[in-house]
């Protein structure tokens, strides 16, 4: 791979890691445009690399209420007393809800990095999820803040984000619609979903690492990559967070909707393939 492609293989991850469009999704129509193979191990291990630079931009973003939640959690399993704290719940939370995607992940490992890899997947779930965030939007009490999360809006939202797993679903659009399904306002159901993501993701990209290295990737083009997308996410979140205050995530909805059609008829004319 070289640096050209990694540069923007990193922009378009930072864009849409926490974006709910699918990182996955237009990662891997952006490596066919590139002309890269996109049923690759070492293509899909690459991806998977990249998105720890997503996740340490979150991290750094988010690194006062994770450092907060991490002492509560450790406070609270030696201390009894402390463990009614709304942080110590949120450890677990944490926790509890990132489990499904790792099981799921481990267990569909093959069909996710070959069948899965096809763009008509890709376009199909871009279109088919939209409707689901759309319904979500409309259909969501929006009453209830970060301080109401309770046990079982983690393990929902964690069982959700398995779908994510299908490139052109989103993990962030998948969770943060399992959120307002429960009743969470948009910015406590971004902010689950942003925490909700980092053990799935720092796990995909340290379980697909000796792919992306063995591949032939090449360490330049993986370390260039993940910084891209590090510098690129962090301004994501912070956009992010600040746009679904006061505004529908159905905008996306639309956009999503918008490039799965083009992605359909591309395919359905043959001007490109779907692997």
């Amino acid at each position: 791979m070289t640096i050209w492609a990694s540069i923007v293989l990193g922009i378009v991850e930072g864009l849409t890691e926490f974006l709910p469009v699918s990182s996955t999704g237009h990662l891997t129509i952006a490596a066919k445009i590139l002309g890269l193979r996109i049923d690759d191990p070492a293509i899909t291990g690459y991806t998977a690399v990249i998105q720890v630079g997503a996740i340490a931009a979150v991290v750094l973003y988010f690194w006062g209420d994770i450092r907060r939640i991490v002492v509560a959690w450790v406070r609270g399993l030696v201390h009894r007393e402390h463990r009614g704290e709304v942080d110590y719940r949120m450890g677990w939370y944490v926790l509890v809800g990132s489990l499904p995607i790792g099981v799921v992940g481990f267990v569909a490992r093959d069909l996710i990095s070959g069948p899965l890899r096809s763009l008509w997947w890709v376009a199909g779930a871009l279109i088919v999820w939209s409707f689901v965030m759309v319904a979500a939007e409309r259909l969501s009490r929006k009453t209830r803040s970060l301080d109401d999360l309770t046990l079982r809006d983690a393990v929902v939202m964690g069982a959700v984000q398995c779908l994510a797993l299908i490139p052109g679903v989103s993990r962030s659009g998948a969770t943060i619609s399992a959120g307002l399904f429960r009743g969470l306002d948009r910015v406590a159901a971004t902010r689950i979903a942003f925490l909700l993501g980092i053990p799935a993701l720092v796990g995909a990209g340290l379980y697909e690492l000796k792919d992306a290295v063995s591949g032939g990737v090449g360490a330049a083009a993986l370390i260039v990559g993940t910084v891209v997308s590090f510098v690129v996410a962090y301004a994501s979140v912070a956009w992010l967070l600040r746009f679904v205050t006061k505004h529908s995530i159905e905008v996306f909805a639309l956009y999503r909707v918008a490039v799965g059609v083009v992605l359909v008829l591309l395919l359905a004319t043959a001007t490109i393939s779907a692997h």
